[in-house]
């Protein structure tokens, strides 16, 4: 299983990095803006936060299967090993065939149906992104279309990874994990969500307490 954040907070990468088994960074054009830094600095940064290691997606902002090719090449000339991130529209799903010719990994992403998702891998998408809380918002079932495109994955294009995004809890991440998907990537807050616990704090805390108690000192 592959964990990935969706952020362009360098910072927050570096200290994540330090704790989880981060295989990457995500962004989109809404969390580059963000960060108000161009590409051709923010990625580097991230590179460097994950000490080197790990794969970086960044998305491609031409609406044509051809500028999309290009956007490719510019963003691969910044990060050489990049996963490009290309919106499944008709003309992305060209651009990813023309991609693909090409040896460039894609990520099929804005995927908002199982249908949808399957089309890009088939074109030659290596990872496919289903917005899990983004179908839940427009009234739909997000787990269930990450079932559904799991499955249609697992069946027809074996080659290719869902990579699940736009959580809202932890819950929802790991419910697309025991649908099978291959990969995950979070936002800070729910990232955190996993490391930060009350109950766990309370326990450790207990443990402390009876340990002080007894033996004078809190170390071994």
């Amino acid at each position: 299983m592959e964990l990935y954040l969706d952020t362009s907070d360098v910072a927050a990468v570096s200290a994540l990095a330090r704790v989880f088994p981060l295989a990457g960074v995500t962004t989109n054009p809404s969390i580059v803006a963000a960060s108000k830094k161009p590409l051709d600095v923010l990625l580097p940064e991230l590179h460097e936060a994950l000490g080197g290691k790990g794969r970086l997606f960044a998305q491609v902002m031409a609406t044509t299967a051809e500028g999309m090719v290009e956007d490719a090449h510019t963003l691969r000339a910044i990060i050489p090993d990049l996963v490009v991130k290309v919106p499944v529209t008709a003309e992305g799903l060209a651009a990813i065939k023309m991609l693909k010719a090409e040896g460039i990994p894609t990520l099929g992403t804005a995927v908002y149906g199982a249908a949808q998702g399957m089309l890009s891998a088939l074109a030659g998408a290596e990872y496919v992104a289903p917005y899990v809380n983004r179908v839940d918002a427009q009234g739909g079932d997000g787990i269930q279309t990450v079932v559904e495109l799991q499955q249609l994955l697992t069946l027809h294009a074996p080659h290719a990874k869902v990579l699940a995004a736009s959580f809202k809890t932890p819950r929802q991440a790991l419910d697309c994990l025991l649908a099978g998907c291959g990969a995950i990537t979070l936002p800070l807050d729910v990232a955190r969500q996993f490391i930060a616990s009350p109950a766990v704090d309370a326990a450790v805390a207990k443990f402390e307490q009876d340990w002080l108690s007894a033996f004078g000192r809190t170390s071994i």
